[in-house]
């Protein structure tokens, strides 16, 4: 959740004069997380008996029956209306609609219907958690920026060897939950030479917002210097084909798109 919200903070500034006063940009992120909770919330309602079966969600509060899912589900509600409301009083309709339609794409089309149907769960549903840039943007003046659609595919691009990985090292507990991840279906190694060309064609795409003049050097630098270390990650959970690697590859992409995003930060200060 904090890195969701985290992708957010560039777009206040990408494409406009300066950045936002600080309780702008305060009330906009966290009208941005309370969004997020929405989806996190009512996701954990719908997957509550699968999260049991899988060792790194079991001991989440409804599985491990700390609360009840009537008021999980209340809360999640509670949360969606709350954050629209408030994302359309500091940020206007256009930032309010998107926080909505991230929730219900989010539970509605990626937790009930893509990620027990398809592989490409991860890929379509990755879109869901690409969409902070975009409320952030809305909610400057109204529009969502050129800049603010970069980052999303940047993000949305990201997504899948991110999880990717963690579905590797996790495939046991997917398979017993149902879950027909790419690895489940096409194997290890050739979900392996997916994710690399999504990091190969992110790496890419992460140099279009210099290209366009939104960032600079700096930015440029920091892009193609994350955007090797990333693949280097990728490209050595192929050759040691091990779990271990992919765990490995799975921690240094959220490092990854943290520090790209942080420097997108520095750049833009």
């Amino acid at each position: 959740m904090a890195l969701v919200v985290f992708t957010a903070v560039p777009a206040l500034a990408l494409g406009e004069e300066g950045w936002p006063s600080l309780a702008k940009a305060f009330w906009v992120l966290f009208a941005t997380a309370l969004a997020g909770g929405a989806s996190s919330a009512l996701n954990a309602y719908v997957e509550r008996e699968t999260d049991a079966l899988m060792a790194r969600t079991r001991r989440r509060p409804l599985p491990a029956a700390i609360l009840l899912p009537r008021v999980v589900f209340v809360y999640g509600l509670l949360l969606t209306v709350v954050s629209t409301l408030l994302l359309w009083a500091v940020g206007g309709p256009v930032a309010a609609a998107v926080g909505l339609l991230t929730i219900v794409f989010y539970v509605g089309v990626y937790t009930l219907w893509l990620k027990p149907r398809t592989p490409q769960n991860i890929v379509i549903g990755g879109a869901a958690g690409a969409t902070a840039p975009l409320i952030a943007s809305a909610a400057m003046d109204g529009h969502i920026s050129l800049g603010a659609w970069l980052l999303f595919g940047i993000i949305f691009l990201w997504t899948p060897p991110h999880f990717w990985a963690i579905s590797i090292f996790r495939s046991r507990e997917y398979e017993r939950a149902g879950f027909p991840m790419m690895n489940l279906v096409v194997g290890d190694q050739p979900t392996r030479w997916r994710s690399l060309g999504y990091t190969l064609l992110l790496v890419a795409v992460s140099l279009l917002p210099v290209w366009f003049g939104y960032l600079g050097t700096l930015y440029a630098v920091a892009a193609v210097a994350l955007g090797a270390w990333f693949t280097q990650a990728i490209v050595r959970s192929m050759i040691e084909q091990a779990p271990q690697a992919d765990w490995r590859a799975f921690k240094a992409s959220s490092s990854y798109l943290m520090l790209l995003f942080l420097a997108m930060i520095v750049d833009l200060a």
